[in-house]
């Protein structure tokens, strides 16, 4: 919940939705929103899958999803499964078989459409592997690969085809007395997906998963990621997600958190606020952003850092983020501490001086909550 006596006008109200858990990862209720990605290695290849588990969990990845499309995955799974940091969802499509071995194999979800599977005895295998090995279910709608009849019925994906589809699919999972899932209704058009997102949200308690599907490369499918995802959680919905991009894994857990963090949803690591850089700049701008960035990765702990080339916007940007540095003129600026005027520094010491000291804030955060807990 990101509420705001002070300021209401930034406050969401998430929609309440029942919880369920995967793995150890609470999902829906009041658990945060949890961020997630896909492995896109050969999954019968364990060193290279777990190697990019590990890596989107450095940057923040509470959940990974890994593809099961043959037997020789499934049997990996299982010392992926046990060697994972965070919680492994199985990607099923079809065969029934792959998901009762995923479950057996360690997955704390499955993802599957119901309907897909094969006749109700198959679903009711599934759901028995589910639940002897304490498994929650994904339901994954997409606009892409709708049941035939819903497409003779509605003439083409819509929102209301869509949300019909996953209504099917819950029902099937709620006649052999399941519940642990989560659903989602994927389209790769922005509006297509906002508007079965909405109609999924007033048709089901049941926590649901956000994304765009196939949005496209880094910068295309971050834009159309924050615009439809950004403004679903605006509304309030959405209990997990993931950033669908034709790139890095770890690039898609970056992009998710950045979203959350935007909306006040998420807080991790540092949010650097900097501005675009112009003639009035007393440093380069964008090449200190980038340094910053990438010698800042590691910090884990929640802080703001501004960055900014000039003293028009950089005082009063300096007030609101935890650390500051204002550019000012003859190579040198002003950094700040807690919205005050510290001390001045020269632009060659800048970027090695702020890390020192974001990584000594972080250190006494770490203290504190080893003390608290």
């Amino acid at each position: 919940m990101s509420l705001n006596p002070v300021r209401p006008w930034r406050n969401i109200y998430r929609r309440k939705s029942r919880q369920i858990m995967v793995g150890n990862v609470p999902v829906g209720g009041d658990a945060p929103i949890s961020v997630q990605t896909m492995t896109n290695t050969d999954s019968s290849d364990v060193r290279a899958t777990l190697d990019q588990i590990i890596r989107a969990a450095d940057v923040g990845a509470d959940i990974v999803r890994v593809s099961t499309p043959d037997e020789s995955s499934t049997r990996a799974l299982r010392e992926i499964c046990r060697e994972s940091p965070v919680p492994i969802v199985a990607d099923i499509h079809f065969h029934y078989k792959r998901a009762i071995e995923a479950a057996e194999a360690g997955a704390a979800c499955l993802r599957i459409n119901p309907g897909n599977i094969g006749d109700a005895s198959r679903v009711r295998e599934v759901v028995k592997a589910a639940k002897d090995h304490g498994c929650s279910i994904r339901i994954g709608v997409n606009a892409g690969s709708l049941e035939k009849h819903l497409l003779e019925k509605y003439g083409e994906p819509c929102p209301e085809a869509m949300v019909e589809s996953g209504l099917d699919h819950i029902k099937l999972l709620e006649d052999n007395d399941f519940h642990e899932f989560k659903i989602s209704v994927k389209a790769s058009d922005v509006f297509l997906a906002a508007a079965a997102y909405q109609g999924l949200a007033e048709a089901t308690d049941a926590p649901i998963h956000l994304g765009i599907t196939e949005a496209g490369g880094l910068v295309s499918g971050t834009v159309k990621s924050a615009i439809g995802l950004g403004n679903l959680l605006w509304m309030g919905i959405g209990d997990t997600l993931r950033v669908s991009l034709s790139a890095d894994p770890v690039e898609e857990v970056k992009v998710g958190f950045e979203i959350l963090k935007s909306l006040g949803l998420r807080t991790r690591g540092v949010q650097i606020i900097s501005c675009p850089s112009c003639a009035r700049q007393g440093f380069d701008v964008i090449k200190t952003v980038e340094a910053l960035e990438q010698r800042l990765e590691h910090i884990k702990q929640p802080m703001s850092l501004s960055i900014i080339g000039c003293v028009v916007n950089g005082p009063g940007e300096a007030l609101m983020t935890d650390l500051g540095f204002t550019g000012g003129g003859a190579g040198s600026g002003m950094v700040y501490l807690a919205g005050k005027q510290s001390h001045k520094l020269s632009n060659d010491q800048m970027i090695d001086h702020i890390v020192e000291l974001v990584e000594k804030r972080a250190a006494e955060l770490d203290a504190a909550q080893d003390a608290a807990e």
